[in-house]
């Protein structure tokens, strides 16, 4: 009896097929993921890769060294930070597992993509071969503007380039020195306070945004009323009260009379409340959404997702708490610059960045990074309005300390209550200048320091003075 066959070609084929696929996909997979898969801490490719190349140097947008590797007559190798704390967070370490640039460029530093001729000349002394190196957005000048600023006290500042969406500065106290975290490691790690120096506040730090997030309520109430937005009126008392809920002004103040604009120049609680309260709830829902609320932010650094959310059940005195950005909302100062750099951009953000190219020692370009839109937050007209109340708050309001410079700017100061048993609260500021064509976006939080426009607004002075070169 004679046995069909092609019952099992027709099998066999098909495996044969499937199997073929799976290594396409196999091969795929890890081509496009050969950075994430490198940086694994089982993958030994690593270990091989450090005991033939030294590990590449960060540079910042001007060139100084930020960080880089001695290696010794021996081959030991030793990272070097020149600037110590100032970059700690931003620039981060790579011993005991890695953060900030040198996790995020590890792939390339501890590669190398010198000519082969360099290479064999390097292989007859016996030297290991150089990694590439990163050139960063980093400005070492608004680093230490900013770091010097906020002094000894906790807090965080970033800045950014609201156009590019590179990140300029980036501080977070406390801090700690990268070139000793392999000695310090153990007590670092240990520390579970609110003091953590290894917590990058700019990008982990949740924190209540106070009156900043009245640039939120205020884009949701011109979504809610766009056609007679400019025409809300409002009278304040210094207090106010609705279902049996009370909103009180920042220490009491009495506002009197006020439009939109000057209830967000003046910072006005009560008038906020009332505000929010004029917001559907699935507007201010869709609001928070469109801003990222609760989302993946676009930020390649490790990040804590803020917090603000509304439904249908939300009582009206939780509505008025986060139309002031008090209650249960929570936030990092990165997503508050993002939101600012929205406004300052025509409402569409561009995703933040830390590298500009990666480079072999021997000057090649080995990859560059550009400047990504990621998201319209909100339209232009929404941009254009919010632009010119935040101008207002200088001009007129909470943070007049910035008015009358050689330069205009536009911003939101906020004073965060964090203990409900006292007046404690934390001092912020986010903006931007020049006004009418925003290059550079702040944004400030210093933890219990009070009032941001008498603390949080000085600092963002400093470095705006120092970005376009004010003596």
């Amino acid at each position: 009896m004679k046995i069909r066959s092609y019952p099992i070609l027709v099998i066999s084929a098909f495996y044969a097929g499937l199997f073929v696929i799976m290594l396409g996909y196999i091969s795929y997979y890890s081509y496009s993921n050969r950075q994430t898969l490198m940086d694994n801490s089982y993958n030994t490719r690593q270990q091989i890769l450090l005991a033939q190349n030294s590990r590449g140097s960060i540079y910042s947008r001007k060139g100084e060294v930020l960080a880089y590797s001695e290696v010794s007559e021996d081959g030991k190798e030793t990272r070097i930070y020149p600037y110590g704390k100032e970059f700690a967070h931003v620039v981060g370490y790579s011993t005991n597992g890695r953060a900030g640039i040198e996790a995020l460029a590890n792939y390339y530093l501890i590669n190398t993509s010198i000519d082969l001729s360099d290479k064999v000349r390097l292989d007859t002394k016996g030297d290991k071969y150089p990694g590439d190196d990163c050139y960063t957005t980093l400005d070492v000048g608004l680093q230490e503007v900013a770091y010097n600023a906020l002094s000894s006290r906790k807090g965080a500042i970033v800045v950014t380039d609201p156009r590019t969406g590179e990140v300029l500065a980036m501080v977070s106290k406390p801090d700690f020195d990268p070139g000793t975290i392999k000695q310090e490691w153990d007590s670092l790690i240990a520390d579970k306070s609110p003091d953590a120096k290894l917590l990058n506040r700019t990008t982990q730090g949740l924190y209540p945004p106070g009156s900043t997030f009245k640039i939120v309520t205020s884009l949701a109430y011109i979504k809610e009323h766009p056609a007679d937005f400019w025409n809300y009126r409002f009278n304040c008392t210094g207090r106010f009260t609705y279902d049996g809920e009370s909103i009180n002004c920042y220490h009491g103040e009495t506002h009197g009379s006020l439009d939109f604009v000057s209830s967000f120049a003046k910072s006005c609680n009560s008038s906020y409340a009332n505000i929010g309260l004029n917001v559907s709830r699935k507007v201010f829902s869709d609001t928070l959404n469109q801003l990222l609320f609760g989302k993946e932010l676009p930020i390649d650094l490790r990040y804590a997702k803020s917090s603000a959310s509304v439904d249908e059940s939300t009582s009206s005195g939780d509505v008025m708490q986060l139309s002031i950005g008090q209650g249960a909302t929570s936030v990092t100062p990165m997503h508050i610059n993002m939101i600012t750099c929205a406004v300052a951009n025509d409402g569409l953000l561009m995703k933040p960045y830390f590298i500009t190219d990666i480079k072999s020692a021997d000057g090649k370009t080995v990859k560059s990074y550009s400047a990504t839109g990621y998201k319209r937050l909100m339209t232009a007209a929404e941009s254009q309005a919010l632009k010119e109340m935040m101008v207002a708050v200088v001009n007129s309001g909470t943070a007049s300390k910035l008015k009358g410079l050689s330069y205009t700017s536009a911003g939101k100061t906020g004073s965060a209550e964090f203990n409900t048993a006292t007046n404690d609260s934390h001092a912020w500021f986010t903006g931007f200048a020049p006004a009418e064509d925003p290059e550079i976006c702040v944004t400030i939080i210093v933890e219990n320091a009070g009032s941001g426009g008498s603390f949080a607004v000085p600092i963002a002075k400093r470095i705006f003075d120092a970005y376009f070169g004010v003596e």
